[in-house]
């Protein structure tokens, strides 16, 4: 496909480097959506090392660092004994809810719970939830964005941030997608870009 100028310029745009106006956001970063969790993301578990990694320099900079996490009840809608289509996962208080356990949050790590409503699916991390206002307390601008799948919950949350004005880093070394059908991950990767996102590796944003 060839790309008209205007996006081109979006693909080709520079990042922000980190400051004190930006939050490391961790997306969904739980062992159920980990190999060997209820509904496990291929390869999910490979983005904790790069999780890691930006935790470090975020903590060791004093910046801001806000964690998502799927948080259910056990009657959600989404489950298939609710006539959902999917396993049951992030049960509230199961194994499968909490976060990787190499995942190496220190103190002070916001965490922000989503899906909470059992009458109601949600994908983004702003959806139901006080992330924004959390986001605002931390005085962000930008946000550098790690998880969980990149066709569902990181796909919608940078969207939503998009739309909030944020400027929003995608670390494509820091995502994994599902692919339900082949190439959905990279679709969503474009159209975040198309929304204004960035997307780039660790080794360009050193």
């Amino acid at each position: 496909m060839k790309l008209t100028k205007s996006q081109s310029e979006r693909k080709n745009r520079a990042a922000p480097p980190p400051d004190r106006k930006t939050v490391l956001l961790l997306v969904h970063l739980q062992n159920d959506f980990c190999p060997g969790g209820a509904s496990p993301v291929p390869e999910g578990d490979h983005v904790i090392p790069v999780a890691n990694e930006w935790i470090r320099f975020f903590a060791g900079q004093g910046y801001g660092i806000v964690a998502t996490r799927d948080w259910h009840p056990a009657d959600h809608c989404s489950f298939q004994e609710q006539g959902g289509p999917c396993p049951p996962h992030c049960v509230q208080g199961s194994l499968g809810s909490q976060f990787h356990p190499d995942l190496k949050m220190p103190p002070g790590t916001l965490i922000v719970s989503g899906a909470t409503n059992p009458k109601k699916e949600a994908y983004s991390g702003f959806d139901g939830t006080t992330l924004d206002e959390r986001l605002e307390d931390l005085g962000a601008q930008t946000l550098y964005v790690i998880g969980l799948a990149t066709d569902y919950c990181v796909k919608q949350t940078v969207l939503d941030a998009c739309r909030l004005g944020f400027r929003v880093v995608v670390i494509r070394d820091g995502v994994r997608g599902i692919n339900v059908e082949p190439g959905d991950a990279d679709r969503a990767l474009e159209s975040m870009q198309e929304a204004g996102a960035i997307v780039a590796h660790s080794a360009d944003l050193g």
